[in-house]
């Protein structure tokens, strides 16, 4: 058996153990606290089992790449060389690579399955790759990625996405939903004289529900990428960026702060925040280091004060808010905050997305900061990922112009991800509002 088989019966067997434990909340059971350490455990080993996976699949593929023939023809020798792959990137495995080069062989193939697995076959990109093509099936008019290949986009999304990066808790969401109980009111344990009655208490419970919501993203592509004949790890790379930055960019405007549309889009942090844990920020009219030094003391205290463990709490603001706080200083001259040249806030790290805005309130000039116990957040994730293409479809680009891609030669990518966003504990998160740091910069 070689390394690559073992490693996929492993991830097998670890899968059905995950699928086991996520029954029992589907039948509308609730994982103990044992069961809940066990998920976690098995998500840890199975995304490091597929991380060896990704690795095992490269080498097994330059060694067949590589392979000299025994009983080389004068054709053999002369003939052009195969598609291998060369440089920096050579040993290192592209996060995102699987999905990226199922995408270069769709859209050369425009969308035709069969010919896109002929093209897999021909170009030297793996068994698995041509599997994939062979058998997906159509969804939401596109194809729908085979979830080992959703997997690692998800894995890839890691580092892109704020939320993620942040150390948010991502579960899988069977038949589409998710279910997962939490303690709203804890006992109260008094101390009692001889022979009293012990007096009654007793915990409180509510439920934080996720549901798969429909996001999809605009991915434009460059027809010479997908041109590319044949495994480049950098073609792939860059494909693959293209496609879980768009996604990460989409994640981290809802999950941050989409007001929920109605049930049709995830809640974000902004407003799951409790009304007595949103807090004004001081005025920049007679600001001085110790009101922002308090304030930012106060938005920590609020978590603290509601016994959240506070291990993974974090920052997220604006860059913006980020550089002003940055170039503080004391009445010394130091820095208030030298901390955040190593990317930290008071003890806590700090994330920085554009997402949010700093065009609030009447005069357009205000925005927002968040403290939040990031592991007390949950992504519920829906593996059916799918891919759609065009290349006469138009988009507007961030500026609000209107491309056309056969113009430009490039091909559109349309990724559908379902995906829903909540917290366990919303006292775990904090919002200071109507901030106006910096917007004279």
């Amino acid at each position: 058996m070689s390394l690559v088989t073992q490693l996929r019966s492993e991830r097998a067997a670890l899968n059905a153990s995950i699928q086991a434990l996520a029954k029992i909340e589907t039948g509308g059971g609730a994982l103990t606290a044992e069961q809940l350490t066990q998920f976690a455990d098995l998500e840890a080993q199975f995304n490091a089992l597929t991380d060896r996976l990704a690795r095992a699949e490269t080498a097994e593929r330059l060694a067949a790449a590589t392979a000299v023939p025994l009983n080389e023809s004068a054709q053999g020798i002369t003939s052009p060389p195969a598609g291998r792959i060369e440089g920096p990137y050579s040993a290192k495995p592209v996060a995102g690579a699987k999905m990226a080069q199922m995408v270069r062989l769709l859209a050369a193939a425009q969308g035709n399955q069969h010919q896109a697995a002929q093209l897999a076959k021909s170009g030297g990109y793996g068994g698995d790759i041509e599997m994939a093509l062979s058998t997906v099936t159509p969804g939401a008019g596109g194809v729908l990625v085979p979830e080992n290949f959703a997997s690692e986009v998800i894995e890839a999304l890691r580092p892109t996405s704020i939320m993620r990066s942040m150390g948010v808790t991502s579960l899988p969401l069977n038949n589409g939903n998710l279910t997962m109980p939490r303690i709203t009111g804890n006992t109260v344990v008094t101390y009692i004289g001889t022979e009293q009655d012990i007096p009654l208490t007793g915990m409180t419970f509510g439920d934080t529900k996720l549901s798969a919501k429909k996001a999809a993203a605009l991915v434009p592509v460059s027809n010479d990428l997908l041109r590319m004949s044949g495994v480049n790890q950098r073609v792939d790379q860059l494909v693959a960026n293209d496609l879980t930055v768009s996604m990460g960019l989409s994640e981290d405007l809802h999950f941050i702060r989409s007001d929920g549309d109605n049930g049709l889009a995830p809640k974000g942090a902004r407003y799951w925040a409790l009304a007595q844990n949103l807090v004004t920020a001081p005025d920049v009219a007679n600001l001085t280091l110790e009101k922002i030094d308090l304030f930012l003391g106060g938005m920590m205290l609020r978590v603290e004060t509601a016994n959240v463990q506070m291990k993974s709490c974090g920052w997220l603001m604006a860059p913006r808010t980020i550089r002003w706080l940055q170039s503080l200083r004391d009445g010394n001259g130091n820095k208030a905050y030298p901390e955040i040249e190593q990317g930290m806030l008071k003890g806590y790290k700090v994330g920085l997305s554009n997402q949010i805005p700093v065009n609030l309130g009447e005069n357009g000039d205000e925005s927002e900061i968040y403290f939040v116990n990031f592991a007390d957040c949950m992504i519920g994730e829906d593996m059916d990922l799918v891919i759609d293409f065009s290349k006469e479809a138009s988009y507007k680009d961030a500026s609000g112009n209107m491309i056309s891609t056969f113009q430009r030669d490039q091909t559109l990518v349309r990724v559908i991800a379902k995906h829903d966003f909540g917290p366990r504990h919303v006292e775990s998160i904090v919002v200071g509002i109507k901030v106006k740091w910096g917007a004279g910069m």
